[in-house]
This record gives C-alpha cells, sequence and structure tokens, in this order.
C-alpha cells in the first residue's frame, strides 16, 4: 500500500503536468497548432461535437490552419463554429477544406496571453498541490512507522517540488514562445 501511495502520486503529478501543457496549447500564439481548435464544438447531426470528431486539423504553414472535413453536408456549420468560437479567425472554404490564416498578435493581446497562460500554470501548481496533500493524508492514515512516514513525506515533498518545477519551465517555454513570433 505505501508503494502504492508513491507511485500513485508520481502518476497523478504527471496527469496534472500533461493537463497544464494540454491546455497552454489551447492559447493562440501567433503560430499555427491543432490544439487552438480544440475547444470548438460543431452543430452536427442535431448535437454539438467537438472539431476533431467532424474534421481533420492540420497545419499548412506557421500561419495557417487547414480544416478537411469529412462530410460535406457539415463544412458550413463548421465554417460557422470557428467564426464563433471566439477565437477571431475569419477561415474560408472551398470544397471539403477550410482554411484558417492566422492573424498577427498585437503587443497588447501577447501581454493578455501571458497573463492567462500564468492563470493556468497557477491553476496547474494548486492541482499538484492537492494531489500532495492527498498523499500526505493517506501517509498519515497508513500504519506505517513515524521514520517511515516522515521518510514518504519527504519523498512526497520531492516529486511536488520537482512537478511544480516542470510546471515552472512549461510556463516559461510557452512565455516564450507567445513573445517572439
Amino acid at each position: 500500500m505505501i508503494d502504492n501511495i508513491i507511485a500513485d502520486t508520481k502518476e497523478k503529478m504527471q496527469k496534472s503536468e500533461e493537463a497544464l501543457k494540454h491546455e497552454l496549447g489551447t492559447l493562440r500564439t501567433g503560430r499555427a497548432t491543432p490544439d487552438i481548435l480544440n475547444g470548438v464544438m460543431v452543430d452536427a447531426y442535431g448535437s454539438k461535437t467537438p472539431l476533431t470528431q467532424v474534421g481533420n486539423v492540420s497545419v499548412v504553414d506557421t500561419r495557417m490552419l487547414s480544416v478537411t472535413v469529412w462530410d460535406m453536408t457539415l463544412v458550413e456549420a463548421t465554417d460557422k463554429a470557428i467564426r464563433e468560437s471566439g477565437l477571431g479567425f475569419n477561415p474560408s472554404f472551398e470544397g471539403n477544406v477550410i482554411r484558417i490564416p492566422l492573424p498577427d498578435l498585437t503587443a497588447e493581446r501577447r501581454q493578455e496571453l501571458v497573463k492567462v497562460a500564468h492563470k493556468y500554470t497557477e491553476n496547474g501548481k494548486i492541482a499538484i498541490r492537492n494531489v500532495r496533500r492527498d498523499a500526505m493524508d493517506k501517509i498519515k492514515k497508513s500504519d506505517a512507522s513515524e521514520d517511515e512516514q516522515r521518510r514518504l513525506q519527504d519523498e512526497i515533498q520531492k516529486l511536488t517540488d520537482a512537478s511544480v518545477k516542470n510546471a515552472d519551465v512549461i510556463l516559461a517555454d510557452k512565455e516564450k514562445e507567445i513573445t517572439t513570433v
């Protein structure tokens, strides 16, 4: 049981880091990335469907995305969903292919994106610290000796420190990406 606590904690912290990477990937940095469109929902077949389930998103170049819609009847609905997503895109379509040029980012918008990235990172760190708290509670409730509990708590703290540091590195990379395009 004790070994499970460490392994479980490590796995949950890694998942928190992956969630942070995914969330930061949705921020528009001026560079084309398919993750930008992750939150776009298309009215398809009578319900809201993620864009990735109605078409294939690909990067044409650093400033252009392309969505190849699989069902021709959904091209206009997909175009409308992208326009109304609040991302500031003005797509155009020809046949079943929707081209999405990414507009240049202003300095002001870049600063806003950096603030949002910091907020996402802080939420990620909170998630990591919550995992630590849960692990510490499990350790305290375990039947391990005091010395063993102290050793496990130190190990959990080291995992937490490393995970928080990784979150900071992820943020620094994203900040650099946002500010240098």
